[in-house]
């Protein structure tokens, strides 16, 4: 799809393309500023206290820092952003809200091609912030992903797929064009990397690494071969995408 443009920041996505549609962008320019973020400043305290309630329900639970946009603008030049470093607990409360106000997710998803023409994605552990859902491995933008005061995409691709999965993008050939989507206030930057291996292979490469890997987020790996949004616990994110990869 063919975007709109935005001439100004924005603290919402109105001027971006309808939600669950997907459109090509041609960069990021996604700054990180000092501070505080205005939403963590105007909610400190209910934050806290929905953190308490949090990780009472999941003791697992941890408030480390990533990277909350506050403001983002869609030109020619593609998304350019300006974020401020967060605890997590920010976000869990961001997220709860029901017109997700004041801030705006934004994060990076690498979407994994089989050589069969099938999508590999992970399934969240119970103990996580997600449990059961499914999605392409990847996770939110991190203070490590920030390299000048810049979030480096790529870079986040890169680590959140080979913590998850095993799996080395540098072995995948990278598909042509950045594209996006957003729904609920979160907004998905996405590419597509093909692996010389087929969905069953991956998904046992997968298991495999999922018995080594320090990490224990993951409790499975998925192969994806048809748009039916009904065939996994999908995360809203991931409908859009699978959508326009199986209808092209």
């Amino acid at each position: 799809m063919t975007a709109r443009f935005s001439t100004e920041f924005s603290e919402d996505l109105s001027a971006f393309p309808p939600e669950r549609t997907v459109f090509s962008v041609a960069g990021t320019d996604l700054r990180v500023l000092d501070g505080d973020h205005p939403f963590l400043v105007a909610n400190r305290s209910v934050i806290r206290e929905n953190w308490e309630r949090e990780i009472a329900a999941n003791p697992a639970l941890f408030d480390g820092r990533m990277v909350l946009q506050h403001r983002l603008k869609l030109s020619e030049a593609g998304i350019a952003g300006e974020a401020y470093i967060v605890p997590f607990s920010a976000f869990m409360w961001w997220r709860r809200q029901p017109e997700r106000k004041g801030a705006i997710h934004l994060f990076a998803y690498p979407v994994l091609e089989s050589s069969d023409g099938a999508l590999v994605a992970i399934r969240m552990g119970a103990h996580t912030a997600n449990p059961g859902q499914v999605y392409f491995a990847a996770g939110s933008l991190e203070p490590e992903d920030v390299v000048g005061g810049r979030c480096d995409i790529d870079s986040n691709m890169r680590r959140e797929v080979m913590e998850e999965t095993g799996l080395d993008l540098a072995d995948a050939i990278a598909g042509e064009g950045l594209h996006a989507g957003h729904v609920r206030g979160s907004v998905s930057l996405f590419k597509l990397f093909r692996f010389d291996m087929t969905a069953d292979e991956m998904v046992d490469f997968i298991g495999a690494h999922m018995l080594v890997a320090d990490d224990k987020e993951i409790a499975g790996a998925v192969a994806i071969r048809s748009a039916d949004p009904a065939a996994q616990p999908y995360n809203v994110a991931m409908l859009a995408i699978i959508d326009w990869y199986f209808s092209r």
